[in-house]
């Protein structure tokens, strides 16, 4: 006989918990936002020209909504490019050769090069709209977002343990089962550590993404990067604190609504038989676990993983015919084609070269790129030495990192063009040399891509390694060498990738200060980029980018990438 349980329990059961009511708002929230926001798209191009926007302190919390839509959104598309590039690139040897130093390539170039190439391309998109101008925002931030993701889900890919992939085999999961149930869990505790210094990266180059000015381009998209253009522009000290709070508010909140329930959430995909000693906490993830109405909403999506699984796409003869090819000949005909491509790409090159530049231009170009690369290298290695141990002490410790967290996305997302009133004055005040007291600018956001990579390599590290070394007695130096080092070193190794490509990007923002009627250059490939594209200067825009593309991808060859393949070689976990 069934039994029925109490009225009470079965009209408890039908009413929204707290929980639904809290995933409700924040879900309805969302979308009212996003509708709100949406309308101003098909508003006409000609509204936001000129010197419209004004600094009015009512209007900063729409300014922050917008800049934050965009970044989100941003951060989903860096987010489809990551699953698909870098698993191409770890999982196809013949397309990562191409792959791999095609993303060196990307993260080389700056920015300004990017919106300068493609503003009119975007505009074009929505002719007399603000849509195209969004779309060009939003695509600057992007380019700011995806190479360091990619690089951190590459780097997790091509480390996953052995024995992982073999347990896999033998449950009989297919290759589509194995990524989404083994190799993208191992890689999400580091990623989602680099999606947050994404979103900080975004916020870094806000400026720039939103007060668009190419040559005779002005478009100023109403967000916090636009307010902080015209403070600047204003030396309007009090608003530019008001944007610095702004900030402040937009971040504590992506915090508690995004990246600490992801943090929190990814502890679960943790290489360790035992659990955490300190399990991260968020409230957020409590309502998003207890809340029915998500369930409902997402259950869809899960079944549809779920069934894809179990899925083998019809091969219709291919497999047996790719299997007949000999492998000698597919690498011998892949090569041909990419040296035929190389080959012609040399050729436009050359051509485009030799009809626009002189030697004398190319010699400035190269011999301001040194300088700028001798910045670069002092300033990573003098981070490198700060942030790594003090990564690995965060990182093994969650709840101090839980108070780090919020701090350094902050201090990651801090615009270095905001500390300009302060370094042009006690440049000019002590007339000083801005080739050195410039310098500092350049590392002050992309430090911290080492620092959260080491700390996310820190909380990824097996406490069965950390039992290991206290059994014996391993401490001091003895346990940075042989257990902490070697543990956070392919992290290390990502964060300190993603920092030089970064560090070259901020060099236009940092070599070339302004504050009011007072503008500082300091000798670099930075300011020559930066002076072209004010100017409109396509011609020394493509110099001075193929001179940065060529350094980083030198350096990356001759420094980076040896310690990368090391550190996968030596220092994984297996």
């Amino acid at each position: 006989m069934k039994i029925l349980p109490p009225v009470s329990i079965e009209a408890r059961r039908l009413l929204p918990s707290r929980w639904d009511l809290l995933a409700a708002i924040l879900v309805l929230g969302f979308i009212v936002a996003f509708a709100d926001v949406s309308r101003f798209l098909v508003h006409p191009l000609s509204s936001i020209s000129g010197n419209y926007l004004k600094l009015n302190p009512i209007d900063l919390p729409g300014y922050a909504l917008r800049t934050s839509l965009r970044m989100l959104i941003a951060l989903g598309v860096s987010l489809s490019f990551t699953f698909t590039y870098a698993t191409w690139a770890a999982k196809n040897p013949r397309a990562g050769v191409l792959l791999v130093p095609l993303l060196d390539i990307l993260q080389s170039i700056p920015i300004l090069s990017f919106l300068s190439v493609t503003i009119v391309w975007f505009l074009a998109l929505s002719p007399g709209h603000i849509l195209g101008a969004e779309l060009a925002c939003v695509f600057t931030i992007f380019t700011g977002q995806a190479w360091n993701m990619a690089f951190s889900f590459y780097q997790s890919l091509r480390t996953v343990p052995e024995e992982l992939t073999e347990a896999g085999r033998m449950f009989g999961l297919s290759a589509w089962a194995r990524f989404w149930r083994i190799e993208a869990p191992f890689a999400t505790p580091s990623l989602i550590w680099n999606m947050m210094m994404s979103m900080s990266g975004g916020w870094f180059f806000v400026t720039i993404s939103e007060a668009i000015s190419v040559g005779k381009t002005n478009i100023a998209l109403p967000g916090i990067g636009s307010w902080i253009a015209v403070a600047i522009a204003q030396k309007n000290l009090p608003a530019i604190f008001e944007a610095i709070g702004a900030m402040l508010v937009v971040i504590l909140i992506y915090d508690q609504l995004l990246f600490r329930p992801l943090v929190a959430w990814a502890d679960r995909f943790r290489v360790s038989s035992e659990p955490s000693e300190d399990v991260p906490q968020s409230w957020a993830l409590t309502v998003y676990r207890r809340s029915k109405l998500l369930d409902v909403l997402t259950a869809p999506f899960e079944q549809m993983m779920r069934w894809s699984y179990h899925w083998h796409p019809p091969s219709f003869g291919l497999r047996a015919a790719v299997r007949e090819v000999d492998s000698k000949t597919a690498d011998i005909l892949w090569y041909a084609l990419l040296g035929l491509l190389g080959a012609y790409a040399a050729w436009r090159v050359y051509q485009f070269g030799h009809v626009n530049f002189t030697w004398n231009d190319t010699i400035t170009a190269a011999g301001l790129g040194f300088i700028t690369l001798l910045r670069v290298l002092v300033l990573i290695a003098i981070a490198s030495v700060i942030w790594t141990p003090i990564g690995v002490y965060v990182g093994l410790r969650p709840r101090l990192t839980q108070i780090v967290q919020p701090v350094a996305q902050f201090l990651a997302a801090f615009p270095n063009n905001l500390l300009f009133p302060l370094v042009v004055s006690l440049i000019v005040f002590w007339n000083a040399n801005p080739d050195i007291w410039l310098s500092p600018l350049i590392v002050l956001g992309t430090q911290w891509y080492i620092l959260f990579n080491v700390i996310a390599g820190a909380s990824t590290m097996p406490q069965e390694l950390r039992d290991a070394a206290e059994n014996f007695g391993v401490h001091g130096w003895l346990w940075w060498r042989r257990v902490a080092l070697p543990a956070v070193f392919p992290f290390y190794v990502t964060g300190a990738i993603t920092a030089s490509g970064g560090a070259w990007n901020a060099s236009i923002a940092a070599e070339v200060a302004s504050w009011g009627n007072h503008t500082l250059h300091a000798h670099g490939l930075g300011a020559y980029i930066a002076d072209a594209v004010n100017v409109g200067d396509f011609r020394r825009v493509v110099l001075g980018t193929m001179i940065m593309s060529f350094s980083v991808v030198v350096v990356n060859r001759m420094l980076w990438r040896p310690l990368y393949w090391y550190a996968e070689r030596k220092f994984r976990l297996t």
